[in-house]
């Protein structure tokens, strides 16, 4: 059964980790679908934060646009595909990390982890896209 926008949006606002996936650019590969995580506020546009320069950034910047995929097994099958155009790219700033560390771990394990991806993953850009397109279900209890 199709969720519908309040669920669809309250279900991406759960920290689950996503499937991004973006336009490979060649005719001989697939997408490049990685797990990321990203942060939503229901109605407001969703947003990453990945290394600059890399492969990722490379490509959302080529295409303009990007899918992210989330997904649960229990209590139910559900999930949550959303596509859109990419509406800002931004440096990354700690502030930027902080967000996302903190809505994907325990409290006591943010600042540690922050302090290591602030020296080990280099420069970040943050990419805002804006959802177009949904799709998405709850399956039921299997």
């Amino acid at each position: 059964m199709a969720l519908n926008r309040e669920e669809r949006e309250q279900f991406l606002v759960e920290p689950h980790v996503a499937a991004l996936a973006v336009d490979s650019g060649a005719p001989d590969r697939a997408p490049l679908v990685v797990p990321v995580w990203y942060q939503y506020a229901p109605g407001g546009d969703i947003w990453i934060l990945t290394g600059a320069d890399s492969r990722k950034d490379k490509l959302i910047v080529a295409s303009g646009r990007f899918s992210l995929l989330v997904e649960r097994t229990a209590p139910t099958v559900r999930y949550v595909s959303v596509e859109g155009p990419v509406t800002e790219r931004i440096p990354g700033t700690r502030d930027h990390l902080v967000e996302l560390a903190s809505r994907y771990l325990p409290a006591d394990k943010v600042d540690g982890y922050v302090d290591v991806a602030s020296g080990d993953h280099g420069e970040e850009v943050v990419f805002r896209m804006r959802p177009q397109r949904w799709v998405s279900s709850d399956l039921g209890a299997f």
